[in-house]
């Protein structure tokens, strides 16, 4: 009996440690934002602001093209997600339904898509965007972050479509629906899982994309990962400014995850396992 309880107890222990060592960072970033700027540089540790105050979130909102950077972000981020499971959702019925030359070699390639570093890409792209005079553009900027996300969705989607029975999309032909028809009223339904999860993991890589933008766009053109290392002084980093700018760059994220947890985690774990 006792035994049994100490093999119940360790794995609640380790969960409980390793939960805090994990969530103390994201803990002391939204403290800081709170605190009063001698308790941010005092030598001894201020863990709960008891005289807190908005003034740095204050200080961020009110800084330069804050708004123009929130715009950018949110467009150039949801406009990656939605071209990508368009492209991705037609990729991935391709694969998945269609017998074709050279279908082995795609899924193939997408998998190497997957796991090569995007950074690779960023002088080609540039110089594309320079020739093109687009410079200081959204344009590249979301169809390089459409890029980075699509063989991952084109992978997740494949799974969810194959996952489906044939059967249900040939009861719906012969009952007089087109093959397209057939997908967007029976398999398209059923991909809400994996279009959940897709749009979540898109959402988070576009929107903390930090080198790229650095590198094509200028002031009114950058995104909200730049917009936090703006928070600098005369006196070295406004550390209360950057952690309250920190915590609301943080915001969409937690809401989207909130909202799509459930449906999210399922289809990446569906998706892992099904195909």
């Amino acid at each position: 009996m006792r035994r049994s309880l100490i093999g119940r107890t360790w794995p609640n222990v380790i969960a409980v440690v390793l939960f805090v060592f994990f969530i103390f960072p994201v803990y002391w970033m939204i403290a800081t934002a709170f605190k009063q700027d001698n308790d941010i540089i005092s030598k001894t540790p201020v863990f709960i602001p008891f005289n807190g105050t908005l003034d740095h979130f204050t200080t961020a909102i009110n800084a330069p093209n804050f708004w123009t950077y929130v715009t950018n972000s949110l467009i150039a981020t949801i406009g990656a997600v939605l071209i990508s499971l368009v492209i991705a959702t037609l990729a991935a019925f391709a694969i998945a339904r269609m017998k074709f030359r050279g279908r082995k070699t795609f899924v193939l390639v997408v998998m190497v898509a997957q796991m090569a570093p995007w950074e690779v890409m960023t002088i080609a792209v540039y110089m594309i965007s320079r020739d093109n005079e687009m410079l200081n553009s959204l344009v590249p900027l979301t169809f390089f972050y459409m890029m980075m996300v699509l063989p991952f969705t084109i992978w997740t989607l494949r799974s969810f479509i194959a996952a489906v029975p044939k059967e249900l999309e040939e009861s719906a032909m012969v009952d007089g629906c087109t093959r397209s028809q057939a997908f967007v009223k029976v398999i398209f339904p059923l991909l809400a899982p994996g279009l959940m999860s897709t749009s979540l993991f898109g959402f988070i890589t576009a929107w903390n994309e930090f080198p790229l933008v650095l590198i094509l766009n200028k002031e009114e053109g950058k995104t909200l990962p730049l917009w936090l290392s703006s928070f600098k002084t005369a006196f070295g980093n406004d550390w209360g400014a950057t952690m309250a700018a920190s915590t609301m760059f943080a915001i969409p994220v937690l809401i989207l995850f909130v909202f799509l947890q459930r449906k999210a985690v399922g289809g990446l774990t569906d998706g892992a396992v099904k195909g």
